[in-house]
């Protein structure tokens, strides 16, 4: 199920998304091998191309030390849209809310660096199809619309790119049996486990099974 995003500005520091349900479980997903009739359907891709794909690095930090939070790791594997052979020079795109649950503090330098806030950056898969980012734990929107979440998007080398299933966490508030069955399972199922603990620092490992694209 596509969770689609409505703006509205919350006091007045940063555009929140709330989510409204659009679509039956019975088209969450294409069958096997076939592409997405809605794959590209995507707002706030132009951000993944924002970079030069050659500058990235496989892993980078969000969010720095000095970032209220809980310490946390985010990090996988790309895998083809086989599930089993490991992609590089995959880009991916991620931003998510601070410790407030605000997009807050973005730059004004793009349209989307103003309203994803300051907890975003880039990183392009290795040989390996490995990723990380160093960040901290979101924070649900303070209105408790939906659970806490990082947003992912992908540019695959030559290719449109496309968002994939938010990060949340397993066991949180509102990442339950009613959230599973919305899933559209694109990137594979974005619900992960956090291991760690909030003094030390949470490990989250999402791997990434690309989306087939239209002939």
């Amino acid at each position: 199920m596509r969770l689609r995003r409505r703006n509205f500005v919350a006091t007045g520091l940063a555009s929140v998304f709330t989510w409204s349900a659009s679509c039956s479980r019975g088209r969450a997903r294409a069958p096997d091998g076939e592409a997405r009739p809605n794959l590209y359907a995507c707002e706030g891709c132009e951000a993944t191309t924002e970079l030069d794909p050659k500058g990235l690095s496989w892993s980078t930090v969000l969010a720095g030390r000095d970032e209220p939070g809980e310490r946390m790791r985010l990090l996988g594997r790309v895998y083809a849209p086989d599930g089993v052979t490991p992609r590089s020079g995959v880009v991916i795109y991620a931003h998510h809310t601070n410790a407030e649950g605000l997009y807050a503090n973005g730059a004004s330098d793009t349209e989307w660096s103003r309203r994803h806030g300051r907890l975003r950056g880039w990183v392009r898969t290795n040989a390996d199809g490995d990723y990380m980012f160093e960040t901290i734990k979101p924070a649900p929107y303070p209105d408790r619309t939906g659970p806490a979440h990082v947003h992912f998007f992908i540019q695959e080398p030559g290719r449109r790119p496309y968002y994939i299933d938010d990060v949340v966490f397993e066991g949180e508030f509102r990442v339950d049996d009613a959230y599973r069955a919305m899933q559209e399972l694109r990137g594979g199922s974005g619900i992960v486990r956090l291991d760690g603990n909030a003094a030390s620092g949470w490990t989250a490992v999402r791997n990434i099974r690309l989306e087939t694209h239209p002939v």
